[in-house]
C-alpha cells in the first residue's frame, strides 16, 4: 500500500480512537466527517481488520482496534517529535541582545565571525546602548555594566573592569617620566558617568595634592578613547575591554597603577521562554567568549 494513505489514515485513526467520534475527529483535523470515515475505512481494508464498531450515535474500538492503537500511537508520537526536531534545527531563528556600544565595538563584534560560523541558522539582532542612563530596548539578553549584580533571576557575572591613565604615543613621549605632576599640565579626559574618577585614581596612588589643569567629560567611552588617541589629553581607559587599543599602539599606558572599580559586566536573560534553545546557545557562547579564564579576554 502507498505510504501517503496509511500515514494519513493512521493519524485519523488515532484521533478517532481518542475522541470516539468521527465528527470530533473531523473538526480536529480540519476534514469533513465523510473524509474521516473514508480514510479509516480504507485503513481497515488495507489491514483486513475492523477497528471500530459503528453504532447509531457512537463508535467504539474493537479489541483489535484497541491493540492496534496501543502499538501505533507511540510510533506516531515519536515520528511527530522527530519531524519537529528537524524542523526546529532547519528553521531560521533569531535572538536579540543589547549591550554598551563600547563593549560591542571592542569585544562583541570582533568575535561574531565565530558565532556565525558555529550557528549559521540563527540570526542575531544587536542593539547598542550609548550610556547606562539610556533606556535599553527590550531584547532577549542584555550585557550591562553595573556596580552590583542585577536582580534578574538569570544573571551571569562576566568580568570586572579597572581604569588606567593612557594617551597617544606622541603625548607619551613628551610627558613620560615626569611623575604624577605631568597630569597637572595636560587636559584629563574621562566618561561623564564617572566624573570623579581622576580624583579617585589620584587618591588611590597617594597623589594627595592633585590639582588638574582641565578635566574634559565625554558621554561615551568610545569618545574618551578616540580623544586620547587623537592627542587631546590623558584619559582613564577601561581594561580589559580596551586592550586592542594598547595592542595596536594607538594608546600607551602613562602609569602602571590602575583604579579598581566595583563595576562589572553582567549577562542578563530577560526571556523566560524555555522553548527557544537559540537563547541558551547565545548565553553559552557569551560565557565561553568573555568570562575570565576563557580564550575570550
Amino acid at each position: 500500500m502507498s505510504i501517503q494513505t496509511p500515514l494519513r489514515g493512521l493519524r485519523c485513526f488515532c484521533v478517532a480512537a481518542e475522541c470516539l467520534s468521527f465528527k470530533d475527529t473531523a473538526q480536529q483535523l480540519y476534514l469533513t466527517p465523510s473524509a474521516v470515515s473514508h480514510q479509516i475505512k480504507q485503513l481497515e481494508d488495507n489491514l483486513n481488520l475492523a477497528l471500530f464498531e459503528r453504532k447509531t450515535r457512537a463508535i467504539v474500538l474493537t479489541e483489535a482496534g484497541k491493540r492496534f492503537y496501543q502499538q501505533v500511537q507511540p510510533l506516531l508520537a515519536q515520528l511527530a517529535d522527530t519531524i519537529a526536531q528537524f524542523s526546529q534545527a532547519e528553521r531560521v531563528q533569531e535572538v536579540s541582545i543589547s549591550m554598551p556600544e563600547f563593549f560591542a565595538s571592542e569585544l562583541f563584534v570582533p568575535k561574531l565571525i565565530g558565532w556565525s560560523a558555529q550557528y549559521p541558522n540563527i540570526n542575531l539582532k544587536l542593539e547598542t546602548v550609548k550610556s547606562r542612563r539610556d533606556s535599553p530596548k527590550f531584547t532577549d539578553l542584555s550585557i550591562i555594566l553595573s556596580g552590583k549584580k542585577p536582580d534578574e533571576t538569570q544573571a551571569y557575572d562576566l568580568f570586572p573592569i579597572s581604569y588606567v591613565p593612557a594617551c597617544n604615543p606622541e603625548l607619551f613621549a613628551k610627558i613620560h617620566g615626569k611623575s604624577y605632576r605631568a597630569l597637572e599640565k595636560t587636559p584629563l579626559i574621562l566618561h561623564q558617568a564617572r566624573p570623579h574618577a581622576w580624583h579617585q585614581w589620584a587618591e588611590h596612588v597617594g597623589y594627595h595634592q592633585f590639582q588638574p589643569k582641565q578635566i574634559i567629560q565625554l558621554d561615551s567611552m568610545f569618545s574618551v578613547a578616540r580623544a586620547a588617541q587623537q592627542g587631546l589629553g590623558v584619559a582613564l581607559i577601561p581594561l580589559p575591554i580596551s586592550q586592542s587599543w594598547f595592542s595596536s599602539g594607538s594608546l600607551v599606558r602613562l602609569f602602571e597603577q590602575e583604579l579598581l572599580s566595583r563595576d562589572r559586566y553582567y549577562l542578563v536573560k530577560h526571556d523566560d521562554d524555555g522553548n527557544r534553545p537559540e537563547i541558551q546557545l547565545l548565553i553559552d557562547w557569551v560565557l565561553r567568549s568573555f568570562q575570565p579564564g576563557t580564550a575570550g579576554i
